[in-house]
């Protein structure tokens, strides 16, 4: 006979409810190790899945995640002169607000080097990738866009051609993928009297120095749109990603880039180190000391739960002890209540993330290995919470059954 069994069924309602408790309890703090998990997959996301053996950005900055760069695009045909350069490829990325369908669409718009990247690396779960190098997109379905459906954004429409599933940025916002040339002209888009503006700007400047006087018919090339303007620079990428061959150690490689005076070269551990120990730093560490926080106040609500169960039963402990029962009977009783309140806690708490983890709106990442581990720390919580309870106990003495 199982007494600890026996007195669950004696106070099922009260048991269930005191675990149901525990659970809730419990999902919380499953749910922050989710999101801490979550967010560090979400800030590495983009790093991993592109491939890149090197990340090459401006001379002196972090890359394009830590702080802004700013390249030309010539850095891609340069790094493929390098030796053990299989592929270079442009990177740019930023994040855009604006209003479609009533409603606020905030993504981070990333360019695919047109035509060697199409976006066949995506998890495209939608649609198709890139088919052309103009005026198409892939978002991520938490954009809530739809296969079909055209966005205006800047001075050009986009028809929305697949759909991704979890490609999200460290902040939470959806991506959006497209040509890299698309990208630069939804992040640089000015309105029309802007352009008006700073065209008439130029040709003032112009008229204040010699050349205007010697070449007038200059000022007729100074009004034209800045791409046709040979003095004015194209618009800058934010990295170049570079992939090396077979054979070819990826240090040796970016070292040679690196000596160059107008580049920085970072490895994939190293731009990956980055961002957990830069942009995400502050809320990684805040979500995993508040789990951790979590963790110990689990452990003392159980400790008072099984203390409060244990005064419950004093008579029938004094009881116990005046039949003549071990000890071990005793300490087993309020173990076995203790292990099996922390079980009950740990799947309701499993059970209940499963169905609502899912709806969050930032990503909460629960693995197999975290769910172990948990249910471990759990089992040293209850057995250690048992400890006030199992004093309290030792402490009875068989004559208060008379009281």
């Amino acid at each position: 006979m199982n007494l600890a069994l026996k007195d669950i069924r004696h106070g099922l309602g009260r048991f269930v409810l005191t675990g149901t408790g525990i659970g809730m309890l419990l999902m919380v703090v499953m749910g922050m190790a989710g999101i801490y998990r979550g967010l560090v997959e979400e800030a590495t996301l983009l790093v991993d899945r592109s491939g890149a053996d090197l990340w090459i950005v401006q001379s002196g900055t972090r890359g394009p995640f830590a702080e802004i760069s700013r390249l030309p695009r010539s850095i891609e045909d340069r790094a493929l002169t390098v030796p053990g350069v299989i592929h270079a490829r442009s990177f740019v990325s930023h994040t855009i607000q604006r209003e479609y369908d009533g409603r606020p669409l905030r993504v981070m718009i990333q360019g695919l080097s047109w035509p060697t990247d199409r976006g066949a690396w995506l998890p495209i779960v939608s649609g198709r990738a890139l088919r052309q190098g103009h005026y198409e997109m892939i978002a991520d379905a938490s954009s809530g866009l739809k296969p079909g459906e055209r966005v205006p954004l800047g001075k050009d429409i986009y028809t929305v051609v697949g759909l991704t599933q979890l490609m999200t940025s460290s902040s939470g916002d959806p991506m959006a993928f497209v040509s890299v040339a698309d990208a630069l002209a939804i992040q640089f888009d000015q309105p029309g009297e802007a352009i008006r503006v700073e065209r008439i700007a130029r040709l003032a400047r112009l008229e204040n120095i010699d050349l205007h006087r010697t070449q007038p018919q200059v000022g007729d090339r100074a009004v034209q749109p800045a791409g046709a303007i040979p003095a004015l620079g194209t618009a800058m990428v934010s990295a170049v990603l570079v992939n090396v061959a077979p054979g070819y150690d990826p240090m040796v490689v970016g070292s040679r880039i690196a000596a160059w005076p107008d580049v920085s070269v970072y490895s994939h551990n190293e731009q990956r180190d980055l961002l957990l120990h830069g942009s995400v730093d502050r809320a990684r560490r805040q979500i995993g000391l508040f789990a951790v926080l979590l963790l110990v106040v689990a452990g003392v609500i159980m400790a008072l739960i099984l203390y409060t169960l244990t005064l419950d039963k004093i008579h029938d402990i004094a009881m116990l002890k005046l039949m003549g029962a071990r000890t071990t009977v005793i300490l087993a009783l309020i173990m076995q209540q203790a292990v099996l309140l922390g079980g009950l806690g740990l799947g309701l708490a499993y059970a209940l993330g499963r169905w609502i983890f899912p709806h969050f709106p930032r990503r909460v990442v629960v693995l197999d290995e975290d769910v172990a581990r948990l249910a471990v720390i759990v089992l040293g919580i209850s057995l250690a919470a048992s400890v006030l309870g199992i004093r309290k106990a030792l402490g009875v003495e068989p004559n208060e059954v008379l009281s």
